[in-house]
């Protein structure tokens, strides 16, 4: 079933604005979902260079992300949500302190997939009564583009770093979005404002923009420490620094963050032992203490292994000779990413006599051949 705002009452969207705002959402703006959408061919253009990487998920629901309506055919309206995280201090101070893991912003506190799912769920209850039309609710674990969706309803713009840029809150917005199949009056769509600026393109440490507005995630810090299943290519592995999950980079050299306004504590509220911890206390993590640390952070999805894979290159990044026991400690480790990963720190941070000794007593009777080639690497470089 169709309603039209006619239908509805003329005041139905201020309604809607006025409750998303008491939910905490600081922004509320809508679009129409029924015209041609320019963004499939990005997306098309982007799986067909592979991009992706092991995101396999993303080729396999392209066609229900090619528009939104492919997703849910009777959608005619999208109600796109915004949520402010930024931060309250400049969040690349920490790339200084090397002896300690630098975590996303977005990664510092609560989940927010849950945080915002549930005041979605709330604003579309709402919204449901009022307009006896259907819906339905999505945060960026659905197949919904949500950028180019931000973007036709006027949040901001897709910058060149490919993330939403808003005029009032920078590059620091989380997105969600209501498709309904109500026919409400759209708002006029955001417009580019990055002009010559490419300071998003210029602060990436491992050189993932082939161009302005393209990304390829197969190099990007936040891909390869959250998605990226395997060892990271050893020649990203530098740039990484001390980034363990995630990357700010990019979002944090905007110039349009100099309008953003530090996002609600009571929201998203960061916790110490998640902002900087020593990396040599991550280091030593084993899967229950990793659970309990992470129990409601984004950053148990990554997994253990995936996560001390991180920790440990960020040990080999850190010039820091006193963190090579919490590197070697983990030559034991249960993981064979882990022990890889562990190899690399040690080459990095050891005496050359003394990390070939080393490699003649641990080489030999390591089992996993990716472990062996890890070795083999560091004894030859």
């Amino acid at each position: 079933m169709t309603t039209s705002i006619s239908e509805t009452g003329p005041d139905l969207r201020d309604a809607i604005r006025r409750r998303a705002a008491e939910l905490g959402f600081d922004a509320c703006r809508f679009t129409g979902v029924t015209a041609p959408w320019p963004a499939a061919a990005r997306l098309e253009e982007f799986l067909g260079a592979g991009r992706q990487g092991d995101m396999d998920w993303m080729a396999s629901t392209a066609g229900r992300r090619s528009h939104p309506r492919a997703l849910w055919a009777e959608a005619r309206s999208a109600v796109v949500l915004g949520f402010n995280y930024g931060p309250d201090s400049d969040p690349l101070a920490g790339l200084s302190r090397r002896d300690r893991g630098l975590v996303s912003v977005y990664a510092r506190g609560d989940d927010y997939h849950e945080v915002i799912k549930g005041r979605l769920k709330q604003l579309g209850g709402f919204m449901a009564s009022r307009l006896g039309a259907e819906l339905k609710v999505f945060v960026d674990t659905a197949p919904v583009m949500e950028k180019p969706l931000g973007q036709a309803a006027g949040l901001g713009w897709q910058g060149k770093h490919t993330n939403l840029v808003s005029r009032d809150f920078g590059s620091w917005l989380f997105l969600g979005v209501i498709l309904t199949t109500a026919d409400l009056p759209a708002d006029p769509a955001g417009e580019d404002h990055c002009g010559h600026c490419r300071a998003c393109l210029d602060a990436c440490p491992t050189g993932a923009f082939p161009a302005p507005y393209q990304l390829d995630a197969r190099r990007c810090v936040s891909y390869l420490t959250i998605e990226h299943r395997g060892p990271v290519d050893p020649a990203l592995r530098p740039g990484l620094g001390n980034r363990i999950y995630g990357c700010d980079d990019c979002l944090a050299v905007c110039p349009w963050n100099k309008f953003a306004q530090a996002g609600r504590e009571q929201r998203l509220a960061a916790r110490a032992d998640r902002v900087e911890p020593p990396l040599a206390e991550l280091a030593a993590l084993d899967e229950a203490a990793f659970r309990a640390r992470f129990s409601r952070s984004p950053v148990k999805r990554t997994g253990r292994d995936r996560f001390l894979r991180n920790v440990l290159y960020a040990i080999g990044n850190s010039g820091d000779p006193g963190l090579v026991p919490s590197a070697e400690a983990r030559l034991e480790d249960a993981s064979p990413l882990v022990r890889g990963a562990a190899v690399w720190a040690l080459s990095r941070l050891m005496d050359p006599a003394r990390f070939e000794a080393l490699a003649r007593t641990r080489a030999g009777a390591e089992t996993d051949a990716g472990v062996r080639a890890e070795w083999s690497a560091a004894q030859s470089a």
